[in-house]
């Protein structure tokens, strides 16, 4: 590799990026696939690696070590690397988000910066261009890039969060003389250099950064605390003083456009933030009135997990395929069930996306719509309105819809709506919460729907969980009695001793033990014989016995199965399917 001619990753000949032709060379991709993602990437305005990496189709190590080489450039461990240490001021910081570069050093009359992506010229000739200083590549892994960047580009306001823990900090400083009691949209400019804002920009960059789900901001009597919700358990990560709480709820409703005047009642809102040139997230905002203030939850709303595909998610072979099976369908009903922060929404839109074709009419009625998928018509429920989920679903009727995705089953209309939509021609895809798939067929039956009715039309119903992912640095392999193994729920078969269970240890890279998480789900067709047994109206027990005999796996028994797998740990099983 180090031989080759750097001309031949010329981004302005052919039809993928160097990067692509470098990976192409190397024997990691294939033309053909190179150029479908070069091709995405371009339709959604991002940049190739991001793009590439985020699609799966190489690892972010793999593709470091294959352009290090390609283009005989230094390869760095992030992980090495001390941020307290950078020097600051060497780079514009927007010009290292548009690009996804990280400045280390200046050496000379050249700075030394990282990147994943060492053929981006445009980014060399701006740097060269704005700072008079040649460029010297160091390729970094894209994951680690983007997670110091986010760290690294919030100098300014870590500085204000330390000033904020310091019990001496003068509520005065937070205000502007020049400004109305109450933050007004005019005032940007003098908003955007308030402490206050630059704290609110440093916890959602900082949730982002660590892969939370929600933040929330909790006034108390003498206190105040932020939490972000990591891997489904809270963490508290800052505890500003009490003094800011009005300001910084004020900002928050500014941004979303909400109320801020109205403090008495709940409010929902939504705001966007751009993390990169190519990465914008979306924010939905929940206020609520307690007695010492305004509890606000910022849930993240990320569109890209969406488009990870349903291999990201975690099903096994057999389950992938019984489900799309179910919704390639012309026609039927395919229920999703599980608690609130299962899964359930990306489950769903990640079926709508594999479906969203340019022949295919689809709409979804929500409440509210938190992933915005180009090709689909999306409704937000709003039933002081009037606009509930029952006359959404009728307006769809008469919209000469494909595919009908509702966002909750709450009642006999919505419900009744639903299945006959399924029975006259319509894929119907909704969800419901019951705690797994043969009690969501009691659940209807006890709504109010006739069992002629559920058997001619519920196709495939899917119980999901999520759990915690072992961090694959420092889990350790864990002796247990066989006779403990047996009481958690495995077979004899099972322990034939190729395999041990794994438990969490917690190391710098993980949180207690644990990374990211992973889907367990029971898979359940509604087979002739399942139909049988809800014509005769028979009991969730009866329908979980004959899922059984057909194959299906329990959601017990599917958690335990991750655990062969190393994926988890028993406690964590344990714990999240409780049966």
């Amino acid at each position: 590799m180090n031989d080759l001619d750097p001309s031949i990753f010329d981004v302005s000949s052919g039809k993928i990026s160097g990067v692509g032709r470098a990976l192409v060379l190397a024997g990691n991709l294939d033309q053909k696939t190179a150029e479908a993602i070069f091709s995405k990437a371009q339709t959604q305005n991002k940049s190739f690696v991001s793009e590439l990496v985020d699609s799966g189709a190489v690892s972010s190590f793999s593709l470091a070590h294959t352009l290090c080489k390609a283009f005989i450039s230094p390869l760095v461990d992030l992980d090495a690397i001390n941020i307290d240490r950078l020097p600051t001021n060497l780079l514009d910081e927007k010009i290292c988000r548009d690009y996804q570069l990280l400045p280390l050093a200046k050496r000379n009359n050249a700075l030394v910066i990282a990147t994943a992506d060492p053929s981006n010229r445009e980014a060399a000739e701006k740097i060269k261009f704005a700072t008079q200083l040649s460029v010297e590549w160091v390729v970094v892994e894209f994951d680690k890039l983007m997670k110091l960047n986010a760290s690294k580009f919030t100098e300014a306001s870590e500085q204000f969060s330390a000033a904020l823990l310091n019990s001496s900090f003068d509520e005065k400083s937070l205000e502007d003389p020049e400004a109305s009691p109450v933050f007004e949209a005019a005032q940007e400019t003098e908003i955007d250099d308030a402490p206050v804002v630059r704290f609110l920009r440093k916890m959602l960059f900082d949730a982002y950064a660590m892969g939370a789900s929600d933040l929330h901001f909790e006034p108390y009597e003498y206190s105040y605390r932020v939490r972000f919700r990591i891997d489904g358990q809270l963490r508290e990560i800052a505890a500003p003083p009490i003094s800011i709480k009005e300001k910084l709820a004020s900002r928050i409703k500014v941004i979303s456009r909400i109320d801020i005047s109205e403090k008495r009642l709940p409010q929902d809102g939504r705001m966007k933030m751009k993390m990169t040139a190519d990465k914008v997230i979306d924010f939905r905002v929940s206020t609520l009135p307690t007695l010492f203030g305004e509890k606000i939850v910022i849930r993240i709303l990320d569109p890209s997990s969406a488009q990870m595909g349903i291999e990201a998610l975690g099903y096994e072979d057999v389950e992938k395929a019984r489900l799309l099976k179910a919704i390639n369908r012309p026609y039927g009903m395919v229920l999703v069930t599980g608690p609130t922060g299962s899964g359930k929404t990306v489950s769903l839109y990640t079926c709508l996306n594999i479906l969203n074709q340019p022949g295919v009419n689809i709409a979804t009625a929500e409440d509210p719509s938190e992933i915005n998928l180009p090709g689909v018509n999306q409704v937000n429920v709003n039933e002081k309105a009037g606009l509930t989920f029952s006359v959404a679903l009728k307006s769809f009727l008469r919209q000469d819809p494909d595919i009908i995705m509702v966002g909750e089953i709450r009642d006999l209309e919505t419900a009744d709506i639903s299945i006959k939509a399924a029975q006259t021609g319509h894929m119907v895809m909704s969800t419901l919460h019951t705690n797994d798939a043969p009690s969501t067929i009691t659940r209807l039956r006890n709504m109010g729907i006739a069992p002629f009715n559920i058997a001619s039309s519920v196709v495939l119903v899917t119980a999901q969980r999520l759990a915690r992912r072992l961090c694959a640095k420092c889990k350790v392999t864990l002796d247990l009695p066989q006779q403990a193994l047996l009481d958690a729920g495995y077979k004899e078969s099972d322990l034939d001793g190729s395999w041990k269970p794994y438990r969490a240890v917690g190391c710098s890279s993980c949180n207690n033990g644990y990374k990211g998480r992973v889907g367990i789900y029971q898979v359940m067709p509604v087979t002739d014989e399942i139909q049988r047994i809800i014509l005769r109206d028979g009991s969730s027990m009866d329908i979980a016995e004959q899922a059984e005999r057909e194959g299906v796996r329990s959601l017990r028994a599917s958690g335990l199965h991750k655990v062969k797998l190393g994926l988890t740990s028993i406690e964590e099983v344990m714990a999240v399917t409780n049966e």
